[in-house]
C-alpha cells in the first residue's frame, strides 16, 4: 500500500510531457534571448572569440544613429498599416463569402493561397512586377507613352509597396479568422434583430461588431507582430534600400551584423525590436481584451 502511493499520480505523468518543449524553449528561444542582452553590451564582432565590455555604449549609439528615425517610421509603418489594411480587407472578405455566394469555395481558396507561399518567394514575384526594366507595371507605364518609374528605388513607393505586398499575402489569414468567428454567431440574434426592424448596417454595428471582437483581437496581435518584424519581403523587393529609405529593424539588423560585422550593435537593434513589438501587442490585446463581449 505504502509503495502504491509513492507512485505519481496520472496528472503527473501527463505534467512531465510538457518536459520537452521547456526544454526546447529554453535552448531555442530564452537562451538566445538572454545572450542577446548580454551581446548588446559588448563590442563582439559575430566571429571572434574575443570581446570588450562597452557597457550602454551600443544604446547611445543607436540613440544618435541619423538613420534610427527612419529605420522605426518604416517598421510602423510596416506594422501598423499593414495591420490596418489586413483586417479591412479580411472582415470585408469574411462578410462577402460567409454568404450563400456562388463558387466562394474558390473565392477562398484563391484568397488564402498566398499564404502559403514563402514571403521570400512573394517578394521576388512581386519584384518582377515592380521592377524598372521589364516590369509588368512598367510595362503598361510605357504603353502609354510615359517613361518607366523606378517604384523600388523611390522612397515615395517602396515602404508601401511593401506594405501592399505584406498586406495581399497575409490577408487570407485574417479572412479565415474572421469567418470563423462569424460562423459562432448564432442566427437567432440577427432573426431577433430584423423582427425588431434593425437595417443590415445596425445589425452589423450591434451584433456583427462585437460578437467578432476575439476575432479581432487575435487578428489584430497577429498582424502587428508579424509586420513589425517583416524582413523576408523587404529583402526580396529593395535588400532595405536605396540607403535607409525602405530599412525595417530587421533588416538594419542583418545589414550591421554581416555587413559591418557589429554583433553589439545589432544586438542592441534587436532588443529595441523586441521592446517595440511587446509594447505594441500587449496595449493592442489589453485595449482590445476589453472591448469584447463577456
Amino acid at each position: 500500500m505504502v509503495g502504491r502511493n509513492k507512485r505519481l499520480h496520472p496528472s503527473a505523468w501527463l505534467n512531465l510531457l510538457y518536459v520537452p518543449a521547456l526544454v526546447l524553449f529554453a535552448v531555442f528561444i530564452l537562451y538566445p534571448f538572454f545572450k542577446g542582452i548580454q551581446v548588446s553590451f559588448t563590442n563582439w564582432d559575430g566571429y571572434s572569440q574575443t570581446f570588450s565590455w562597452i557597457g550602454l555604449d551600443n544604446y547611445r549609439r543607436m540613440i544618435n544613429d541619423p538613420n534610427i528615425g527612419t529605420v522605426i517610421e518604416n517598421t510602423l509603418i510596416y506594422g501598423v498599416c499593414s495591420t490596418v489594411f489586413q483586417n479591412i480587407i479580411g472582415l470585408a472578405y469574411a462578410l462577402l463569402l460567409n454568404q450563400s455566394v456562388k463558387g466562394r469555395g474558390i473565392v477562398r481558396t484563391i484568397v488564402y493561397l498566398p499564404v502559403i507561399v514563402s514571403p521570400l518567394i512573394m517578394g521576388y514575384i512581386w519584384y518582377f512586377f515592380f521592377q524598372l526594366q521589364g516590369g509588368a507595371l512598367n510595362d503598361v507605364v510605357q504603353l502609354f507613352g510615359n517613361q518607366p518609374v523606378n517604384f523600388l528605388d523611390d522612397p515615395k513607393w517602396n515602404v508601401w509597396i511593401i506594405t501592399f505586398v505584406n498586406t495581399y499575402q497575409y490577408v487570407g489569414i485574417a479572412m479565415v479568422i474572421y469567418m470563423a468567428g462569424l460562423q459562432s454567431i448564432s442566427k437567432e440574434y440577427y432573426e431577433a434583430a430584423e423582427l425588431d426592424g434593425a437595417s443590415g448596417r445596425q445589425r452589423f454595428w450591434h451584433i456583427t461588431l462585437p460578437l467578432l471582437m476575439p476575432a479581432i483581437t487575435v487578428n489584430i496581435v497577429l498582424n502587428l507582430i508579424g509586420g513589425l518584424k517583416l524582413f523576408d519581403v523587404i529583402m526580396a523587393l529593395t535588400k532595405g534600400g536605396p540607403g535607409y529609405a525602405s530599412q525595417s529593424i530587421s533588416t538594419m539588423m542583418f545589414k550591421v551584423y554581416f555587413a559591418s560585422q557589429d554583433a553589439g550593435y545589432a544586438a542592441a537593434l534587436g532588443n529595441l525590436m523586441f521592446v517595440l513589438i511587446s509594447v505594441f501587442s500587449l496595449v493592442a490585446l489589453t485595449y482590445l481584451r476589453r472591448r469584447e463581449v463577456a
